[in-house]
């Protein structure tokens, strides 16, 4: 068995999926991308699709091909990727040796052997049985994804949070992701479903289609109640299909943990707060990185202090406040990465007391969707 492809096309393509190969898989074969040829009608004509797993998350790719008959087998997915990385864009011919699954590589002036392995070993691909079908754009999709992912938990003790919480009705879609110390909700009204339903995707697979989305084509979701596949291409492009295991968990109550009654709001540049909190942060304890907002009519100020260093700094930004005179403490770290996932060019901070989760609220919008980021306060040490 053989097939001919540009050695560009297959890089590119095998670079899309290759995150999702574990560096020490529980089975052997994971470590292989698992290729397969269908023949068509056509003399010459063939189509490659090829498959990388880590059990939990599966991903394929289709390439057309020139080739004349079909067939399967893995292939080392990191012996490839180098192999493809170090070459020019040339036509490669790959022969396959269906028995010993001994395979080779040749290209204008060089030829590579190397060892596959039976594809009779490689796990087969879930199958979603589509209980829903959502249509969007990978644009729309995108914009979800950087304005929740980030937010995720990376603690396995508590599963449901190191994922992000999918909502449909037939109203809007909403994405929920928290880490217990900042919460992001980003809804969009121009994406609903026909029935209600409620999912865990996990961060892993949410990252690389975030890796892997290419601008302004359609994707298709169609979630089971154990599985999700994003399915996107076209416009010339490959097809490409992502599916994942859900979280089976119970996501946190999260409307309860958002204040509603918050009546001292200060607007602000976004890139004023964010570079000056970026510079405050330097002198912060290393530790816990808490910054102090001092705020009064119409003017904030943001200091640090490190008594392990004797290091200390404090600004002052003009900004639009309305309510009480109060200070309140935030994680500068956390609060910084926040504001960078934002591209607003002001917001909105909404607050009650210095103790309770502040609302980070963009003033400025796109149509169809609204975001609300909550930041859990920090208790402010004793000093001034």
């Amino acid at each position: 068995m053989k097939f001919i492809v540009s050695s560009s096309v297959l890089l590119k393509n095998l670079q899309n999926i290759n995150g999702v190969v574990a560096t020490n898989p529980i089975v052997p074969i994971l470590e292989n991308f698992l290729f397969r040829i269908d023949v068509g009608d056509g003399l010459t004509g063939g189509t490659l699709t090829v498959t990388a797993s880590d059990l939990q998350t599966t991903m394929t790719t289709q390439i057309p091909v020139e080739a004349s008959e079909s067939g399967s087998i893995a292939i080392p997915a990191k012996l490839l990727l180098d192999t493809l990385r170090s070459l020019p864009e040339q036509p490669v011919t790959v022969n396959i040796d269906t028995e010993t699954f001994g395979t080779e590589i040749l290209t204008d002036n060089g030829r590579y052997k190397l060892s596959g392995e039976n594809p009779i070993d490689f796990p087969k691909l879930p199958t979603v049985n589509k209980n829903m079908s959502v249509d969007m754009t990978s644009d729309v999709l995108l914009s979800a994804i950087n304005n929740t992912v980030f937010a995720t938990s990376t603690d396995d003790l508590r599963p449901a949070m190191t994922g992000v919480l999918l909502q449909l009705n037939d109203d809007n879609a909403t994405f929920v992701a928290t880490d217990g110390h900042r919460l992001i909700r980003y809804r969009r009204t121009d994406l609903n479903a026909s029935a209600s339903t409620s999912i865990i995707i996990p961060r892993k697979a949410l990252q690389l289609l975030k890796a892997s989305l290419p601008e302004n084509v359609p994707v298709t979701a169609e979630f089971s109640q154990a599985n999700a596949s994003f399915t996107f291409g076209g416009n010339g492009r490959p097809t490409t299909q992502l599916i994942c295991r859900l979280i089976d968990e119970r996501f946190p109550d999260y409307e309860n943990a958002i204040p509603t009654n918050n009546p001292n709001v200060m607007t602000i540049g976004r890139t004023d707060l964010l570079n000056s909190l970026k510079r405050i942060m330097i002198y912060a304890n290393r530790t816990t990185h808490q910054i102090r907002l001092s705020l009064k009519t119409n003017s904030l100020t943001i200091s640090a202090e490190d008594l392990d260093y004797s290091n200390e700094a404090n600004e002052k930004l003009l900004c639009d406040y309305e309510g009480d005179a109060m200070e309140i403490g935030f994680n500068a770290k956390l609060m910084a990465e926040v504001l960078s996932n934002l591209s607003a060019k002001m917001i909105s901070l909404e607050m009650s007391a210095p103790n309770r989760a502040g609302l980070l609220i963009p003033a400025d919008k796109e149509e169809n969707e609204d975001i609300l980021m909550l930041v859990m306060p920090v208790m402010l040490n004793t000093y001034a």
